[in-house]
């Protein structure tokens, strides 16, 4: 299966010739642009099918909160702000995305979840929050965005620094399939596609390895299967103490 797996991944790759040098050339930052409409659509699909996955989730939020304080959450990759509804009222947000093009997007939910305050928006990337104090947030906040940063356990750092000692990182993202399965195999195959698709999206990550070697207090991690397309069916949710 693995040299099945492999003939066809390098078919995939010379299928997405065209792509690989648009992306060499430059021109592929011209689709991120385009990639928060497609990211707008897919949140609003993917909130309906893990409506309850996320609150069952986000539910232990303010459990982090100081006492008589305002819980503090740093959104890693704010994306659309398709989050937002499953925050405790009076909470505060800071958000951040290296990408520009979400804030249209991203005002609108602020709009829709008044119920927050939102103190910034930082045009960052996971790795580097340089900008964000050491111990000054309650809570980070990760979905769907570790499959894309460029360095997994420097975001986690990043995390870890701006955590207070006792805040926790909530997580859930999509992760590679049990190589036993069908899904494996396609995730693997496709990968190639998926990547330009996702703009920079790799479902073949295992995840969960870097949390548990992150350095957290405490781990909280489960493997769940959702109700969504084969490529992201895997996911992991939980969250981590500092």
């Amino acid at each position: 299966m693995a040299f099945l797996m492999a003939c066809w991944t390098l078919i995939v790759n010379v299928v997405c010739m065209p792509l690989h040098l648009i992306h060499m050339l430059g021109m592929y930052e011209i689709y991120k642009r385009v990639f928060p409409i497609c990211v707008n659509r897919c949140a609003i699909m993917y909130n309906k099918k893990m409506y309850d996955k996320k609150k069952e989730l986000f539910r232990s939020l303010s459990e982090f909160n100081k006492p008589g304080g305002q819980l503090t959450i740093l959104e890693i990759g704010c994306g659309t702000g398709a989050n937002f509804e499953f925050y405790p009222p009076g909470c505060k947000v800071i958000c951040t995305d290296p990408n520009p093009h979400f804030q249209k997007y991203l005002k609108k939910n602020m709009s829709d979840n008044d119920q927050l305050s939102y103190e910034r928006f930082l045009v960052a990337s996971g790795e580097d929050m340089g900008s964000v104090e050491s111990e000054s947030v309650d809570v980070v906040v990760c979905t769907l965005v570790l499959c894309s940063v460029n360095n997994i356990p420097q975001t986690l750092r990043e995390a870890r620094r701006v955590l207070r000692t006792g805040g926790a990182f909530f997580f859930q993202e999509h992760v590679v399939a049990d190589p036993s399965t069908w899904t494996y195999f396609f995730q693997h195959v496709l990968q190639p596609l998926w990547y330009y698709f996702g703009d920079g999206c790799e479902v073949t990550r295992e995840t969960w390895k870097h949390l548990e070697a992150a350095g957290f207090s405490e781990l909280k991690l489960r493997h769940i299967e959702t109700p969504l397309m084969f490529m992201i069916k895997p996911h992991i949710v939980g969250y981590a103490v500092k």
